[in-house]
């Protein structure tokens, strides 16, 4: 070890000093110099008698200011009787353990989601709770670290839909907070503001305030297939375009189709058979499929995924994929709507019975359980008809060969 320099360095001198040892600065500070002629600063400094040492790092990463920078940091620390080794290693402990600790939105939403799997009172429920979210939330915020969630997140997302979907947002908002409570008790979630509901609370009208949301808006059945033709000539992925398709050709609700799997197509009997817990009214739902409609489901062969139209991840699509190409390509109507465009043409434009068109459309009919019963089986065959008629109706090009998106449609109705 080479003695101990009593005159203070230079930036321009520490380039030329070579010989290994320990070069001093003052105030505890020294430059290191190594048998293999590394540079490193150190501070040397005694504390209850004892003489320690603490390495600061390279000089090839802290410049001789930085370095003395540090020891004044340290200094500090000393007169304040800590010991800058034992801070410096608890600083990096609580560093370790806050990235250790580190979760997303997303990844929280998912944990809280499992961790009550045993509360939800059905699997739909539970699929609908953790659905809203990912439709809703997680294309905002979902990636954020759950610490990084702010109001104006939460905002940006319920504002969205609070007047158009009042009680989804309410959903929406329940359960956003409802992982945002526990993210917190978790330690996951850090600096949480318990006002923070409170402000978002009376930053939204009041639920009697906002204007009350009547039927889906609907593509008129005259444009059905001008608007086919708009979807299939549209930039939008093919299975994004074929469920669009199949959504319309078989009157379903988005939800069902979007999480349609090969184990429920029939191929052989060419039909549908939607288990009862997918369905809305709880009831198992056959659905007879036209020839354009299997030609669909023959073009998702080979999709290598569970689910007929999976998106890049093989997963399920959002329902705003669906919603957002048709305002993208500038409609008013809602994907939801086509089942009261379907039921429309039905009763203007076909002969076939109200019964016959409501089972299409899978609502209750009112009737007694035996009264059901025989009507379920009796008109499978007549709604096979009806939506083979649908099918034929949708892709036949109509003389009208252009489509309005519903307002300009309106106001030239009211001209």
């Amino acid at each position: 070890m080479g003695r101990e320099s009593r005159s203070k360095l230079s930036a321009v001198g520490i380039t030329a000093l070579k010989q290994p040892g320990y070069y001093a600065d003052g105030n505890g500070l020294y430059l290191q110099i190594s048998n293999t002629g590394t540079k490193s600063w150190v501070f040397r400094f005694m504390l209850n008698r004892r003489s320690r040492e603490m390495g600061l790092g390279s000089l090839s990463t802290y410049t001789l200011a930085e370095a003395r920078e540090k020891v004044r940091k340290c200094r500090q620390l000393l007169d304040d009787g800590s010991d800058p080794i034992e801070h410096r290693r608890a600083e990096r402990e609580k560093r370790l353990a806050a990235v250790a600790s580190r979760r997303t939105f997303s990844e929280c939403a998912h944990e809280y989601h499992q961790l009550h799997a045993n509360g939800w009172k059905n699997a739909k429920h539970a699929d609908q709770w953790i659905n809203t979210l990912t439709t809703y939330a997680f294309p905002e915020f979902g990636s954020k670290d759950v610490s990084a969630v702010s109001k104006a997140d939460i905002l940006r997302v319920l504002e969205s839909i609070w007047a158009t979907k009042p009680e989804t947002a309410s959903r929406v908002r329940q359960r956003i907070r409802a992982v945002l409570d526990w993210s917190a008790a978790r330690d996951y979630r850090h600096d949480h503001d318990p006002h923070l509901w409170d402000q978002v609370a009376r930053s939204l009208p009041k639920t009697k305030d906002v204007k009350k949301v009547g039927h889906f808006a609907a593509c008129p059945y005259i444009h059905v297939n001008a608007t086919l033709q708009s979807i299939n000539n549209s930039t939008a992925s093919e299975p994004v375009k074929n469920a669009l398709e199949f959504i319309i050709l078989t009157a379903a609700r988005s939800g069902e189709v979007r999480g349609a799997k090969w184990s429920e197509i029939d191929f052989d009997g060419k039909r549908w058979i939607i288990p009862a817990e997918r369905m809305k009214a709880q009831r198992e739902h056959r659905i007879p499929l036209s020839p354009r409609a299997m030609q669909i489901l023959e073009a998702q062969i080979g999709n290598d995924s569970e689910l007929i139209f999976a998106n890049d991840r093989k997963k399920v699509f959002s329902d705003m994929t669906f919603t957002a190409l048709v305002r993208r390509l500038g409609f008013d109507f809602t994907v939801h709507g086509f089942r009261s465009t379907f039921r429309d043409w039905a009763a203007e434009q076909t002969a076939f019975p109200r019964e016959v068109c409501e089972a299409a459309l899978a609502h209750t009919s009112g009737k007694g359980a035996t009264e059901a019963a025989y009507f379920r089986s009796d008109l499978f065959e007549k709604r096979r008809q009806l939506m083979e008629a649908w099918a034929t109706y949708c892709i036949t090009e109509r003389s009208t060969t252009s489509i309005l998106p519903l307002k300009t449609a309106k106001a030239e109705r009211k001209a």
